[in-house]
This record gives C-alpha cells, sequence and structure tokens, in this order.
C-alpha cells in the first residue's frame, strides 16, 4: 500500500509540474488559455499571477518527489512528512478551487483526486 501511496502522490507530482509549465511557461498560448477558459486580454492582464501560482504548483511537486525518494532510501519519517505536506497541499489547493468556483469540479478533481489517493494509501501503507 505504501508503494500504491507513492505511485498516486508521483502522478500528483507530474500533474503539477505539467500545470507549472502551463500556467509559468505557456500562459499566453492559445491552447493554454482554451484549456483554462481565458481569453488573449485575460491572459496578458492575468500572466504576472499565473507565472507566480504556476512556481506554487513546481514547489509542491518537487517537495513531493523529495518524500518519494527519501522514502525509496529507508527515510521514512522524513519523507512520509513531505510527501504527506506537498501532496496534502495539493489535495487542500483543489478543495478550495472547487468551493471557490464550483464550475471548475473537473479540473479541482484532476488536481486533487491523485494526491488524496496517495495521501490515503500512505497513510495506510505507514500504519500496518
Amino acid at each position: 500500500m505504501t508503494a500504491l501511496g507513492l505511485i498516486f502522490a508521483g502522478l500528483a507530482a507530474l500533474i503539477h509540474v505539467y500545470i507549472f509549465f502551463l500556467e509559468s511557461v505557456q500562459w499566453t498560448a492559445p491552447a493554454t488559455r482554451k484549456t483554462f477558459g481565458t481569453t488573449a486580454e485575460e491572459a496578458d492582464a492575468t500572466k504576472e499571477m499565473a507565472y507566480n501560482q504556476g512556481f506554487y504548483n513546481l514547489f509542491l511537486a518537487i517537495v513531493t518527489v523529495i518524500g518519494i525518494v527519501l522514502v525509496a532510501v529507508d527515510q521514512t519519517g522524513a519523507g512520509a512528512a513531505l510527501v504527506f505536506a506537498g501532496a496534502g497541499s495539493m489535495v487542500a489547493a483543489g478543495l478550495v478551487l472547487i468551493t471557490s468556483s464550483p464550475s471548475k469540479a473537473r479540473p479541482a478533481l484532476i488536481q486533487l483526486a491523485p494526491p488524496a489517493i496517495g495521501v490515503v494509501a500512505l497513510i495506510i501503507g505507514l500504519s500496518l
């Protein structure tokens, strides 16, 4: 169960690296604007905010990946703490998105389901 938790946490980290790329690198590109449902004017007006927000997603992914690596090299306590902090923050961010913008339920679930599964599976795995 621990391995399953780490796999889902890793998937969540990959998703958040992709979100970083969209927000911090490709924010004003037509395909990204279509993904986020923004106009060229809205994307241009919010590009600094998106750039910053993208890095938050990247940092959550990095923390989670470092935690996965630490668990893999038998530093379970420190690694699990980092996975819980990184993936748990991803879950919390997804909950904030879905409660603040119910119309964005689909992207919120994409953002929060894999890390939530990872956290629950890791808790179960470490409890056995």
